[in-house]
């Protein structure tokens, strides 16, 4: 099946819904393959690199292994979060791969803090490209494309010959969903996924969506604002703290030694119709939070409403009830389960 074949859309919202599910059911169940046009990769090259990189961000970059990645936050003085990425050090460079509405001014922030370091920035988008694969019968659809897919940790990766083009495979994070990116030049992934499509399913990103949320992963400019501060995230897997000075590291240590924020990113369940993102969430008749996102998961007990979003700590154990205008909620734990599998 060629790219074209399946490039059009459903006639009504109901269609499109119903193509989303089951693009949604393919990636928990099965396979699904899609296009990540809209992330950006950008190089740092140079003998600083390795050191200037880990001067800027909140994970451990000084000690990351050639061959892995870490997922990492970029914050200004005050802690606050300027952008998210994954860097991979690929040896002789190391590679951040971020959202396309982040990359100028990751770059513009880059570019601020190079002075007299021996470290050159570029965007390398267009010359490299990526195809992502996702869901538990992932490898054997690489396997069956004639891809020799050696075994790799979440954030490992690996440089691959296929049919003659060369290409890095990167093992993703996801939780409870196995899942890989392709790297590869641009003009060779129309190859790919017509090799990889027979097999699995083109899934768009409304269905991208879906999972994103099913696993609880905040999206930067979305769920992660500039105004947040790391911890409020819940992402610690971006932080590392005895990895040495970086940029807004004092507010990061002042808050860990003081035993936390007072704002946590946490799961609902929705009894009533989806609350639109900015919605306040109320518990003892004040403000104690806000939705951030909010879907209709097409699980395989039937379709579930959940929404992301922050709450105070106080409030934030799963199984509390609270609300958002007259919509009750229920706190529930991040991945959301009963979601993934057959």
């Amino acid at each position: 099946m060629t790219l074209s074949a399946v490039s059009n859309h459903p006639a009504s919202a109901a269609d499109a819904a119903s193509a989303s599910g089951a693009e949604f059911h393919a990636l928990v169940s099965a396979c699904g393959v899609y296009e990540l046009s809209s992330r950006a990769r950008i190089s740092l090259t140079g003998g600083d690199r390795v050191r200037w990189l880990n001067g800027m961000v909140t994970n451990n970059i000084r000690d990351l292994a050639v061959g892995r990645g870490v997922y990492a936050f970029l914050l200004n003085p005050q802690g606050h979060i300027l952008g998210d990425m994954y860097a991979y050090h690929r040896g002789e460079s190391l590679v951040i791969d971020t959202d396309q509405s982040q990359a100028q001014k990751i770059l513009a922030a880059f570019d601020h803090y190079i002075i007299m370091d021996d470290v050159e920035a570029a965007n390398i988008s267009e010359h490299l490209a990526a195809i992502g694969i996702a869901g538990p019968k992932s490898p054997d659809v690489l396997h069956g494309a004639g891809m020799e897919l050696p075994p790799l940790d979440p954030l490992q990766f690996a440089d691959l010959t296929w049919q003659g083009t060369n290409l890095t495979i990167v093992r993703g994070d996801y939780p409870s969903v196995e899942s890989y990116e392709v790297w590869l030049a641009p003009e060779k992934t129309a190859v790919l996924m017509n090799a990889l499509i027979p097999a699995a399913a083109l899934v768009g990103a409304p269905a991208l969506e879906l999972l994103r949320i099913a696993c609880g992963i905040p999206r930067y400019g979305q769920d992660i604002r500039e105004r947040d501060l790391p911890q409020e995230t819940e992402q610690q897997r971006a932080l590392h703290f005895s990895k040495g000075c970086y940029i807004g590291q004092e507010i990061v240590e002042r808050i860990r030694s003081r035993g936390g924020v007072h704002r946590a990113f946490a799961g609902f369940e929705v009894d009533g119709p989806l609350p639109a993102a900015g919605t306040k969430i109320q518990a003892d008749g004040r403000d104690v939070g806000e939705i951030t996102s909010a879907a209709s998961l097409p699980c395989a007990g039937g379709d579930r409403s959940v929404a992301l979003g922050y709450i105070r700590r106080e409030f934030a154990a799963p199984g509390r009830a609270v609300q958002a205008g007259n919509i009750k909620l229920t706190v529930a734990a991040l991945p959301f389960a009963g979601c993934f599998g057959a």
